[in-house]
């Protein structure tokens, strides 16, 4: 158990789901336990004595791959496939996880103390990278099939990458502050249909018989929590998914937390009645979005809450970013650009050819995955001129560049990840898939 002064140093204030007490709602909640699916394994790197934490890794030893928005239960398949009756390999299951749990955020997994990072850059990379070998080390001394971290930021992927992990990218849709003072500023810098289409989603929120709340803090009474919690069932049932997120995880966080929350509600002007919701965490340079639900549905609501309310906050409170959860190319047309996110997985056992498999799989997987994301951003972008457009490809280390695409970070395979891609791209033409 670390304690939570202990946890926080190493979490640092600036994303909410790092903290002890976030982490403390979901384990006591029922969320995240040993009965869930979720043991808590976390690791801790600290001096001889015991005195001093130097960082942290929040692990789960675990029996299944739900509730972590990066999917391998392919490769757990595969494993007992190839295995056969002739290999004794175990089982794919139990596998250790490094994360936020239910949480497909980006933010820090190899967690280092604020004490140490000021005694200096080198110091942190060390323990950054002592914490990416220990992690592989309790892997093998455990003897389970492997270790996933999940949503980690690009430096610890590439540390991870460099100790004998294999790399993953995926692709959420982030919205970019580029120094708005206001919503129409924002508007401004869109295509002129863009532009009208959500004003328009805008106004028929405005003129439905709803007024939208973005409440914080104290604001947020029980009967807020009790009607969300209803909403985020009504999500659950009507996808027919799994409500990983118990009630008391709900209460805990605005007891502890709330802070960081942001709920947006919408309340019938007539009857009073609450009939949706989305729930945010704030960070010092990122608005979070998280779970959406509602008992009744008016036109557009759903764009208003979980898209337009963060962006309004964020340009309120001068944040940089706004990362609205996993999924939904539909966004990009809002606003929120296709963003690369990361993984890195190590594969401690397993039948004949497992490894060189999953390995190929995800050399093929990355050079799609940034193939995918210049193509989107480029024919789906709702930006006017190329300005906002090239400075974001940058920011994933994309330069389009005689119609062809050219990695600016390096990675294992970026010598060979360029794809060429159509002149038509930028007309919106059929594009077809290069050969990389």
């Amino acid at each position: 158990d670390v304690k939570e002064e202990a946890w926080d140093a190493c979490a640092g204030e600036d994303n909410p789901f790092l903290r002890h007490s976030f982490f403390r709602a979901l384990e006591e909640s029922g969320s995240a336990a040993k009965e869930e699916g979720w043991l808590p394994h976390h690791l801790l790197a600290e001096s001889e004595d015991g005195k001093e934490v130097y960082g942290v890794v929040p692990l789960y030893l675990k029996s299944h791959s739900m509730g972590e928005y990066v999917f391998d239960q392919n490769w757990a398949t595969a494993y007992q496939q190839m295995a056969g009756f002739w290999e004794d390999v175990g089982e794919y299951y139990p596998k250790l996880q490094g994360c936020v749990p239910f949480t497909p955020a980006t933010g820090s997994r190899l967690l280092v103390s604020s004490n140490i990072a000021e005694r200096g850059e080198e110091q942190r990379l060390m323990v950054m990278q002592a914490l990416a070998r220990a992690l592989r080390a309790v892997t093998d001394d455990l003897g389970v099939s492997s270790a996933h971290v999940t949503f980690p930021t690009r430096e610890e992927w590439e540390i991870m990458g460099g100790v004998g992990f294999e790399q993953r990218l995926g692709v959420q849709y982030h919205w970019s502050n580029q120094g708005y003072e206001t919503f129409d500023d924002f508007l401004a810098t869109l295509k002129q249909k863009k532009r009208k289409s959500i004003r328009q989603e805008r106004r028929k929120v405005a003129e439905a018989p709803v007024t939208i709340h973005r409440l914080r803090g104290d604001a947020i009474k029980p009967r807020h929590w009790d009607a969300f919690y209803g909403f985020y069932r009504n999500t659950i049932d009507a996808h027919w998914a799994r409500d990983y997120l118990k009630k008391e995880f709900f209460y805990q966080l605005g007891e502890t937390m709330a802070d960081r929350v942001m709920l947006v509600v919408a309340e019938e002007d007539e009857t009073g009645e609450l009939v949706a919701g989305a729930l945010n965490l704030i960070g010092d340079d990122c608005i979070y979005g998280r779970n959406w639900g509602c008992s009744k549905q008016y036109n557009s609501l759903h764009f208003e809450c979980c898209y337009y309310q963060a962006i309004d906050a964020a340009i309120e409170l001068g944040i940089p970013r706004v990362e609205a959860g996993a999924q939904g190319e539909h966004k990009i047309r809002r606003g929120y650009l296709p963003t690369l996110t990361y993984s890195a997985h190590y594969l401690a056992k397993g039948p004949s050819g497992f490894t060189d498999a999953v390995r190929s799989f995800l050399e093929q997987e990355r050079r799609d995955i940034y193939y995918t994301l210049t193509v989107l951003s480029m024919q789906e972008s709702p930006f006017k001129g190329d300005d906002v457009l090239e400075k974001h490809l940058k920011t994933q280390g994309v330069v389009v560049k005689d119609d062809r695409i050219m990695l600016t970070k390096p990675e294992k395979d970026a010598a060979d990840a360029a794809a060429r891609v159509s002149a038509n791209v930028r007309k919106g033409a059929a594009i077809m898939r290069p050969t990389v």
